[in-house]
């Protein structure tokens, strides 16, 4: 099974100003290089007057993680370097970052521009919400009225997502549990129903992007 890490849960934009000049911050899950390259296409394309846009991403997570990034014309090392550095630093896989400058007029040598960027990038991750990579299972179970209120517990207990809800001579529910938690639930569930009632698993997905609020 793929091991659980963190990931964005979505795109995020903040900025942040060093001596005049404006350091825009973007973030996005990515889940692939291809991703990777699009998202950096996309936001250059709506920086294009911007003096730089810098990338830096990181596609996986643990040892099979794919790192890159660019200068995009600052000097060696002063831009995409510190970027990538606190990207890795995180402990967020599958994300990429543009940080985009539109210089103010005062240079800021070699150290400053290390900075910077490394702080655009802190910036972003200070605010980013993040979601969990999980495999997960979707699983249905048909309960009786009568053991409704007590089976919606029971789900909330073991973190498990409700995605849909048929009423008919019994309750049909359809559920997503992260793959770990499942068997916990099958137990207590049939510890509940004095053996009678049991979920079957319908589908197993490896890569469920799961808000990580949700999981506590």
């Amino acid at each position: 099974m793929n091991k659980c890490y963190p990931i964005p849960a979505a795109e995020t934009r903040t900025e942040i100003e060093v001596k005049n000049s404006r350091f825009i911050a973007t973030a996005a899950p990515v889940f692939s290089v291809d991703e990777a390259k699009d998202f950096i296409k996309r936001i250059k394309q709506e920086f294009r007057d911007a003096s730089h846009n810098v990338p830096a991403f990181v596609v996986g997570f643990g040892p099979s993680v794919i790192a890159h990034c660019n200068d995009d014309r600052e000097p060696s090392g002063t831009a995409g370097r510190p970027a990538l550095a606190v990207l890795q630093g995180s402990g967020l896989g599958d994300v990429a970052v543009v940080v985009t400058r539109y210089f103010g007029g005062t240079k800021l040598g070699t150290g400053g521009l290390v900075r910077a960027y490394g702080d655009a990038v802190k910036a972003i991750l200070a605010i980013l919400p993040r979601a969990e990579k999980v495999p997960t299972h979707t699983v249905l179970l048909a309960a009786p009225y009568t053991l409704y209120e007590p089976v919606k517990l029971l789900i909330g207990g073991w973190n498990g997502r409700i995605l849909d809800q048929e009423f008919a001579a019994d309750i049909t529910i359809t559920i997503q549990f992260i793959v770990e938690k499942f068997p916990s639930f099958q137990d207590a569930l049939r510890e509940l129903s004095h053996g009678r009632l049991e979920a079957e698993i319908i589908e197993t997905n490896e890569a469920t992007i799961m808000p990580i609020s949700s999981q506590t």
